[in-house]
């Protein structure tokens, strides 16, 4: 039997799409920073504009781009006057008439007087003096050829205003190169009326570009990329020629009507004109907008080619302020950009697109009905990041009892123990967790001198003590306008989000609930919460939010009940007995005592309160101390920055079983 012979492998570079074994795109920095600015205050949107804004390690964010599209602006505007046509044309005319006055001055003859009053009659525009001079029969060489340069500039310049590059092409041309102009224009206006008619124009438009691609050098490669350009080009022809003059648009709108009729074109460029506005009709057709100035003067088509560009970096500047409805980063046009910055403003722009999708990719934004929020992946990570900078903060200062290693063994021990379950923070019982372990695998086989106890999950056992029961926490975070004026708000959302993290990750079995107050209250979710901004309507509801937190105390019956509240004012809100609230500033006698009502009947459910008083104002401080010794809770007034110090501290002290203590 023949022997197969092995199979060779080849290795080579992967071409089957991104490589698979490619390191995950890194989004941790992305997804800090994004954190960081909702912690402070901010909405997801904004905190992701603002990411893109400032851009990633080693890649120009969208306002670096858009100062460099700024200076290009700045530059171009300093580009040149606009008249430059008809300056060179005037120039030539006077040369052209001199030349001619020259050589008609030594003749005696009377035709040669006639001829002086012909040109003293010629008309005092340059644009009329030009026509009337058509058919004039020159004398001078010197002047017949100034004057046929004015037609040769004019054929060159008004073509090239509506077609790039058109002027250098055209020097010197020929009878034939002039009617293979005549052709390409013909045949481009017949190719528009198919596209605008909404024909199948594919193969017209690649036997257009066989017959006459040496007139367009920048290859469009789609009938949409050549009316792009043309259509572009002729709306910034239109913008230059408002930028003029009235006097000087006039005399430069007669001489192209003259060169335009003189070609035989003026009806076919008008035909053309009216379908490159029937095919884009978004662009700014008719209206005035920025146009170069400077020493230099531009002719028609260099001038319209500054024009154009600045149309463009206007538009790329707009596109990468993402400051308008429905931003989005797809709108910014990359050979726009690569025409402007180069192709490392593109790579740039690609980086930023690319950290936008791995960021829904990897699950850290979600997109709803146009929204954008964060996920609860995301949450979870800010929520551990608040988390961290607070118990840093707590080490750093020492203050509170914050040691969460052996947090909740408080009670004494009952000598008995049971089985290790999820979320249990009890002592572990050493000695009956070995001895499972040993007659669970006595049967088992081992070697003579392997004398290991191999322990699994189900071995564990814990020391039981009295108090078994978690805490109930309800944060009460004040949502008021003034949260935001005194720059309070961001330190409060950052709390929040730190207590909800060590609560449901550290103490699984305490139960927390997050309730935010303003003319009304509202139980927040995490993700609600983490894109919460501060609500504008007028109104300290305490009372509302009292209530909210009394229902989630009377679910948690035998958990510790502990009520926390973060606010800078006093109550100017409550609700009447039909439900509807009611604001009044300064605060209204029945508002004060519908709040300290509720929250007695808070504090008889054995609950303690303490307040977190954000503003020395000492109708706050008098209040919230009245509030708390009805409640047997404490007043702290922290600045803003150790805010989240105080709250999770107290959260401890709370839930080890000292949650009441005396002012």
């Amino acid at each position: 039997m023949a022997q197969r012979a092995p199979r060779g492998y080849r290795y080579g570079r992967w071409r089957g799409g991104p490589d698979p074994l490619a390191a995950p795109y890194d989004l941790g920095n992305a997804v800090d920073e994004i954190g960081d600015s909702v912690l402070g205050g901010s909405g997801v949107r904004e905190a992701l504009r603002e990411l893109l804004r400032r851009g990633t390690e080693g890649r120009r964010g969208l306002d670096e781009l858009r100062r460099s599209v700024r200076e290009r602006l700045r530059q171009a505007r300093t580009a040149g006057r606009m008249d430059g046509t008809l300056q060179e044309v005037r120039e030539l005319l006077d040369r052209a008439l001199t030349a001619e006055r020259r050589a008609l001055f030594p003749d005696p003859d009377d035709s040669a007087r006639l001829a002086e009053a012909e040109l003293d009659a010629l008309p005092d525009d340059t644009a009329g003096a030009v026509r009337a001079l058509k058919d004039y029969p020159w004398r001078s060489d010197e002047g017949r050829q100034a004057y046929e340069q004015i037609q040769d500039l004019l054929r060159r310049e008004v073509l090239d205003s509506s077609f790039a590059s058109m002027k250098q092409a055209l020097e010197n041309a020929s009878a034939a190169d002039m009617q293979a102009v005549k052709d390409m224009v013909a045949d481009l206006s017949q190719l528009l009326d198919a596209h605008n008619r909404g024909e199948d124009t594919d193969q017209q438009f690649r036997d257009f570009m066989d017959r006459h691609g040496q007139f367009f050098p920048d290859d469009p490669q789609s009938i949409e990329e050549l009316i792009d350009s043309l259509a572009r080009r002729a709306a910034a022809q239109e913008r230059m020629m408002a930028g003029l003059s009235p006097e000087q648009r006039a005399e430069l709108a007669d001489l192209m009507a003259q060169t335009m009729s003189d070609m035989g074109l003026a009806s076919e460029m008008a035909h053309l004109q009216d379908a490159l506005r029937q095919a884009r009709p978004d662009l700014p057709w008719g209206q005035r907008g920025q146009v170069p100035d400077g020493e230099q003067s531009l002719g028609m088509g260099d001038a319209t080619s500054a024009v154009a560009e600045l149309a463009d970096l206007e538009a790329l500047s707009s596109q990468l302020s993402q400051g308008y409805a429905g931003a989005s980063l797809a709108d910014i046009d990359e050979e726009l950009l690569e025409r402007a910055l180069g192709r490392p403003a593109v790579d740039d722009l690609a980086a930023l697109r690319q950290l936008e999708r791995e960021l829904e990719r990897q699950g850290y934004l979600n997109r709803s009905d146009g929204r954008l929020e964060l996920s609860p992946k995301a949450v979870r990570r800010l929520g551990s990041t608040a988390l961290r900078r607070v118990f840093a903060k707590l080490q750093s200062t020492g203050r509170g009892e914050h040691d969460v290693a052996d947090a909740g063994a408080a009670g004494e021990l009952t000598g008995g123990s049971r089985e290790w379950r999820f979320g249990d923070e009890q002592p572990l019982d050493v000695v009956r967790t070995v001895r499972n372990a040993v007659l669970r695998t006595a049967h088992e086989p081992r070697a003579e001198h392997d004398r290991h106890v191999r322990i699994a999950v189900d071995d564990f056992e814990v020391v039981e003590t009295e108090r078994r029961t978690g805490a109930a926490v309800a944060l009460l975070v004040d949502l008021s306008y003034s949260m935001a004026l005194r720059g309070t708000w961001g330190a409060a959302k950052s709390t929040a989000m730190a207590l909800h993290s060590l609560v449901t990750t550290r103490f699984p079995q305490d139960a927390i609930q997050i309730i935010g107050f303003s003319s009304t209250a509202q139980v927040l979710r995490p993700e609600t919460l983490a894109e919460l901004s501060v609500d504008t309507l007028q109104g300290t509801n305490l009372q509302h939010g009292m209530m909210l937190a009394r229902r989630f105390l009377a679910r948690h019956r035998d958990a510790e009940p502990v009520v926390l509240v973060v606010t800078d004012g006093e109550p100017t809100a409550h609700l009447e007995d039909d439900g509807t609230p009611f604001f009044c500033w300064p605060p209204m006698p029945e508002t004060i005592a519908r709040t300290v009502a509720e929250v007695e009947r808070v504090a008889r459910t054995g609950a303690t309160v303490n307040v977190f008083a954000l503003d020395p104002d000492p109708g706050l401080v008098h209040f919230v101390h009245d509030l708390t010794q009805r409640a047997g809770g404490r007043v702290f007034q922290p600045d803003s920055e150790h805010l989240g110090e105080y709250v999770v501290a107290d959260y401890l002290r709370a839930r080890r079983g000292r949650g009441r203590h005396p002012r």
